[in-house]
Protein backbone atom coordinates (compact mmCIF):
# COMPACT_ATOMS: atom_id res chain seq x y z
CA UNK A 1 0.00 0.00 0.00
CA UNK A 2 0.89 3.55 -1.05
CA UNK A 3 2.31 5.69 1.42
CA UNK A 4 2.67 9.50 2.02
CA UNK A 5 4.60 12.08 4.25
CA UNK A 6 1.67 14.88 5.72
CA UNK A 7 3.24 18.21 5.06
CA UNK A 8 1.06 19.81 8.10
CA UNK A 9 -1.30 22.81 6.84
CA UNK A 10 1.06 23.81 3.80
CA UNK A 11 -1.07 24.20 0.19
CA UNK A 12 -0.08 21.24 -1.23
CA UNK A 13 -1.51 22.46 -4.85
CA UNK A 14 -0.76 25.48 -6.76
CA UNK A 15 -4.33 27.03 -6.64
CA UNK A 16 -4.42 26.48 -2.86
CA UNK A 17 -1.02 28.19 -2.94
CA UNK A 18 -2.17 30.94 -4.75
CA UNK A 19 -5.16 31.56 -2.65
CA UNK A 20 -2.73 31.17 0.69
CA UNK A 21 -0.80 33.97 -0.97
CA UNK A 22 -3.39 36.65 -1.76
CA UNK A 23 -4.79 35.92 1.82
CA UNK A 24 -1.46 36.95 3.22
CA UNK A 25 -1.10 39.67 0.71
CA UNK A 26 -4.90 41.04 1.69
CA UNK A 27 -3.55 40.60 5.58
CA UNK A 28 -0.58 42.59 5.15
CA UNK A 29 -2.32 45.58 2.79
CA UNK A 30 -5.03 45.56 6.26
CA UNK A 31 -2.12 45.63 8.87
CA UNK A 32 -0.65 48.18 6.65
CA UNK A 33 -3.54 50.57 6.30
CA UNK A 34 -4.12 50.21 10.09
CA UNK A 35 -0.29 51.60 10.40
CA UNK A 36 -0.69 54.55 7.60
CA UNK A 37 -4.07 55.62 9.23
CA UNK A 38 -2.98 55.71 12.47
CA UNK A 39 0.18 57.50 11.58
CA UNK A 40 -1.85 60.19 9.87
CA UNK A 41 -4.06 60.33 12.61
CA UNK A 42 -1.18 61.23 14.98
CA UNK A 43 0.47 63.96 12.21
CA UNK A 44 -3.52 65.30 11.93
CA UNK A 45 -3.23 65.33 15.87
CA UNK A 46 0.43 66.87 15.95
CA UNK A 47 -0.47 69.64 13.43
CA UNK A 48 -3.80 70.67 15.28
CA UNK A 49 -2.45 70.14 18.98
CA UNK A 50 -3.80 73.84 19.90
CA UNK A 51 -6.50 74.02 18.41
CA UNK A 52 -7.50 70.76 20.23
CA UNK A 53 -6.25 72.23 23.61
CA UNK A 54 -8.22 75.62 22.71
CA UNK A 55 -11.19 73.54 22.27
CA UNK A 56 -11.06 71.45 25.68
CA UNK A 57 -10.27 74.36 27.25
CA UNK A 58 -13.25 76.19 25.88
CA UNK A 59 -15.62 73.31 27.37
CA UNK A 60 -14.14 73.41 30.79
CA UNK A 61 -14.32 77.06 31.07
CA UNK A 62 -18.58 76.44 29.93
CA UNK A 63 -18.80 74.15 32.84
CA UNK A 64 -17.13 76.33 35.11
CA UNK A 65 -18.89 79.26 34.34
CA UNK A 66 -21.90 77.78 34.57
CA UNK A 67 -20.79 76.57 38.15
CA UNK A 68 -19.87 79.63 39.28
CA UNK A 69 -22.80 81.12 37.38
CA UNK A 70 -25.04 79.10 39.91
CA UNK A 71 -23.19 79.15 43.30
CA UNK A 72 -22.26 82.99 42.95
CA UNK A 73 -24.80 84.40 41.09
CA UNK A 74 -27.77 81.85 41.39
CA UNK A 75 -27.93 81.44 44.77
CA UNK A 76 -27.16 84.28 46.68
CA UNK A 77 -30.18 85.74 44.47
CA UNK A 78 -32.75 83.01 46.03
CA UNK A 79 -31.58 83.83 49.53
CA UNK A 80 -31.76 87.87 48.90
CA UNK A 81 -34.86 87.17 47.04
CA UNK A 82 -36.22 84.84 50.03
CA UNK A 83 -35.14 87.51 52.69
CA UNK A 84 -36.85 90.23 51.05
CA UNK A 85 -40.46 87.72 50.33
CA UNK A 86 -40.24 86.98 54.50
CA UNK A 87 -41.71 91.10 54.75
CA UNK A 88 -44.03 91.29 52.43
CA UNK A 89 -45.31 87.65 53.33
CA UNK A 90 -46.46 88.75 57.02
CA UNK A 91 -48.44 91.28 55.90
CA UNK A 92 -50.27 89.12 53.30
CA UNK A 93 -50.78 86.16 56.23
CA UNK A 94 -51.87 88.97 58.45
CA UNK A 95 -54.36 90.06 55.89
CA UNK A 96 -55.69 86.28 55.94
CA UNK A 97 -56.36 86.53 59.06
CA UNK A 98 -57.89 89.98 59.63
CA UNK A 99 -61.83 91.04 58.51
CA UNK A 100 -60.58 94.39 57.31
CA UNK A 101 -57.89 93.23 55.14
CA UNK A 102 -57.78 95.46 52.28
CA UNK A 103 -55.05 97.83 53.55
CA UNK A 104 -52.73 95.11 54.50
CA UNK A 105 -53.19 93.21 50.71
CA UNK A 106 -52.32 96.53 49.75
CA UNK A 107 -48.99 96.59 51.89
CA UNK A 108 -48.07 93.33 50.58
CA UNK A 109 -48.17 94.36 47.16
CA UNK A 110 -46.52 97.87 47.31
CA UNK A 111 -44.28 97.13 50.18
CA UNK A 112 -44.09 99.16 53.35
CA UNK A 113 -41.08 100.68 55.51
CA UNK A 114 -38.83 100.77 52.93
CA UNK A 115 -39.10 96.97 52.08
CA UNK A 116 -40.16 95.57 49.02
CA UNK A 117 -43.79 94.16 48.19
CA UNK A 118 -44.64 91.51 46.46
CA UNK A 119 -44.81 93.21 43.41
CA UNK A 120 -41.35 94.64 43.52
CA UNK A 121 -40.09 90.83 43.97
CA UNK A 122 -41.64 89.75 40.96
CA UNK A 123 -39.64 92.32 39.25
CA UNK A 124 -35.85 92.11 40.50
CA UNK A 125 -35.92 89.09 41.39
CA UNK A 126 -38.08 87.21 38.22
CA UNK A 127 -36.89 83.75 38.12
CA UNK A 128 -36.03 82.98 41.41
CA UNK A 129 -38.50 80.69 43.84
CA UNK A 130 -39.24 83.79 46.10
CA UNK A 131 -40.60 85.51 43.08
CA UNK A 132 -42.92 82.55 42.05
CA UNK A 133 -44.30 82.30 45.38
CA UNK A 134 -44.85 85.86 45.33
CA UNK A 135 -47.16 85.38 41.75
CA UNK A 136 -49.12 83.19 43.98
CA UNK A 137 -49.65 85.57 46.85
CA UNK A 138 -50.13 88.75 44.91
CA UNK A 139 -52.98 86.94 42.95
CA UNK A 140 -54.81 86.04 46.04
CA UNK A 141 -54.68 89.25 47.65
CA UNK A 142 -55.84 90.25 43.97
CA UNK A 143 -58.25 87.85 44.46
CA UNK A 144 -59.54 88.83 47.46
CA UNK A 145 -59.45 92.76 46.77
CA UNK A 146 -61.88 92.10 44.04
CA UNK A 147 -59.79 93.15 41.31
CA UNK A 148 -59.70 89.76 39.29
CA UNK A 149 -57.92 90.38 36.25
CA UNK A 150 -54.92 91.15 38.03
CA UNK A 151 -55.82 87.98 40.08
CA UNK A 152 -55.94 86.04 36.89
CA UNK A 153 -52.79 86.98 35.54
CA UNK A 154 -50.98 86.70 38.57
CA UNK A 155 -52.18 83.31 39.38
CA UNK A 156 -51.37 82.12 35.93
CA UNK A 157 -47.59 82.93 36.25
CA UNK A 158 -47.27 80.59 39.42
CA UNK A 159 -46.17 77.11 39.14
CA UNK A 160 -46.43 74.52 42.23
CA UNK A 161 -46.52 70.93 42.72
CA UNK A 162 -47.44 71.90 46.09
CA UNK A 163 -50.24 69.79 47.02
CA UNK A 164 -51.80 72.55 48.47
CA UNK A 165 -50.99 75.50 46.60
CA UNK A 166 -50.82 73.98 43.35
CA UNK A 167 -54.64 73.16 42.84
CA UNK A 168 -55.48 76.50 45.30
CA UNK A 169 -53.94 78.51 42.79
CA UNK A 170 -56.20 76.91 39.94
CA UNK A 171 -58.97 77.48 41.63
CA UNK A 172 -58.49 81.01 42.64
CA UNK A 173 -58.60 81.42 38.92
CA UNK A 174 -61.77 79.87 38.29
CA UNK A 175 -62.84 82.19 41.17
CA UNK A 176 -61.56 84.82 39.66
CA UNK A 177 -63.39 84.06 36.01
CA UNK A 178 -66.96 83.31 37.92
CA UNK A 179 -66.59 86.80 39.05
CA UNK A 180 -66.29 88.49 35.98
CA UNK A 181 -69.06 86.23 34.61
CA UNK A 182 -67.15 83.76 32.43
CA UNK A 183 -68.10 80.25 33.96
CA UNK A 184 -66.93 78.10 31.14
CA UNK A 185 -63.63 79.34 31.89
CA UNK A 186 -64.27 79.07 35.93
CA UNK A 187 -65.51 76.01 35.24
CA UNK A 188 -62.01 74.50 33.18
CA UNK A 189 -59.65 76.08 36.39
CA UNK A 190 -61.93 74.21 38.76
CA UNK A 191 -61.53 70.54 36.88
CA UNK A 192 -57.91 71.41 37.00
CA UNK A 193 -58.05 72.24 40.82
CA UNK A 194 -60.07 69.05 41.66
CA UNK A 195 -57.98 66.85 39.26
CA UNK A 196 -54.13 67.70 40.50
CA UNK A 197 -55.90 67.48 43.78
CA UNK A 198 -54.55 64.81 46.79
CA UNK A 199 -56.10 65.43 50.10
CA UNK A 200 -60.07 65.39 50.85
CA UNK A 201 -59.44 69.13 51.42
CA UNK A 202 -58.66 70.11 48.21
CA UNK A 203 -60.61 67.78 46.26
CA UNK A 204 -64.48 68.05 47.30
CA UNK A 205 -64.08 71.59 47.46
CA UNK A 206 -63.52 72.56 43.60
CA UNK A 207 -65.54 69.09 43.00
CA UNK A 208 -68.57 71.18 44.62
CA UNK A 209 -67.21 74.56 43.15
CA UNK A 210 -67.19 72.47 39.18
CA UNK A 211 -70.41 71.28 40.07
CA UNK A 212 -72.52 74.27 40.90
CA UNK A 213 -70.91 75.98 37.87
CA UNK A 214 -71.60 73.23 35.63
CA UNK A 215 -75.12 73.71 37.09
CA UNK A 216 -75.45 77.07 36.23
CA UNK A 217 -73.95 76.24 32.76
CA UNK A 218 -77.06 73.34 32.30
CA UNK A 219 -74.89 70.44 32.19
CA UNK A 220 -76.86 68.59 34.42
CA UNK A 221 -74.91 65.82 33.06
CA UNK A 222 -71.18 66.99 34.60
CA UNK A 223 -72.82 68.19 38.20
CA UNK A 224 -74.51 64.99 38.52
CA UNK A 225 -71.14 63.08 38.37
CA UNK A 226 -69.18 65.84 40.31
CA UNK A 227 -71.95 65.78 43.00
CA UNK A 228 -72.17 61.57 43.29
CA UNK A 229 -68.09 61.87 43.37
CA UNK A 230 -68.55 64.14 46.45
CA UNK A 231 -71.54 61.71 48.44
CA UNK A 232 -69.62 58.75 47.62
CA UNK A 233 -66.19 59.33 47.92
CA UNK A 234 -66.09 62.61 50.74
CA UNK A 235 -68.83 61.76 53.21
CA UNK A 236 -67.26 62.94 55.71
CA UNK A 237 -66.53 66.61 53.81
CA UNK A 238 -68.39 69.69 54.83
CA UNK A 239 -69.58 69.77 51.09
CA UNK A 240 -71.57 66.16 51.41
CA UNK A 241 -73.72 67.63 53.79
CA UNK A 242 -77.09 68.24 51.86
CA UNK A 243 -75.65 66.26 48.86
CA UNK A 244 -78.41 64.34 48.31
CA UNK A 245 -80.62 67.59 47.72
CA UNK A 246 -78.38 68.94 44.76
CA UNK A 247 -78.17 65.41 43.46
CA UNK A 248 -81.96 65.04 43.36
CA UNK A 249 -82.15 68.49 41.50
CA UNK A 250 -80.20 67.58 38.98
CA UNK A 251 -81.37 64.27 38.72
CA UNK A 252 -84.60 66.31 37.86
CA UNK A 253 -83.36 68.41 35.28
CA UNK A 254 -81.29 65.86 33.42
Amino acid sequence: MATYKRRGNKPVGKQEREQQEQKESTTAEVFSTLDESASKTEEWVARNQKYIIGFIAVIAVGVLGYLGYNEFIVKPKEVEASNELYFAQQYFEKALNTADSDSLYNLALTGAEGKYGLLDIIDIYGGTDAANLAHYSAGMAYLNTGKYDKAIEHLQEFSSDDAMLGPIAKGGIGDAFNQLNQPEEALSYYEQAFKRGTNDFVIPRYLMKAALTAMSLSDYKKAHTYFTRIKEEFPSSPQANGIDTYIGKVENMK
